[in-house]
């Protein structure tokens, strides 16, 4: 299972059904042991590619949308 979740005005909350994730960035490779993540995307963090609530800070403004792969 993997979801995608737009919040309202927040993140894109990623959950999955594995233990954890594999993410790489600058050229590093980082294991997350979570089954739910939240990444940026007011493009405003000092945490890229996660969040770490500057979108309340900035008053981020988006709608929520939900993303799901068909089976």
């Amino acid at each position: 299972m993997l979801k995608i979740t737009a919040i309202e005005n927040g993140p894109y909350m990623i959950e999955t059904d594995a233990q954890s994730l594999e993410i790489e960035r600058e050229g590093n490779k980082e294991e997350i042991k979570k089954n739910v993540i939240y990444l940026c995307r007011c493009g405003h963090s000092n945490n890229k590619p996660f969040c770490d609530g500057s979108h309340s800070r900035v008053g981020f403004q988006a709608k929520a949308v939900k993303i799901q792969k068909l089976t």
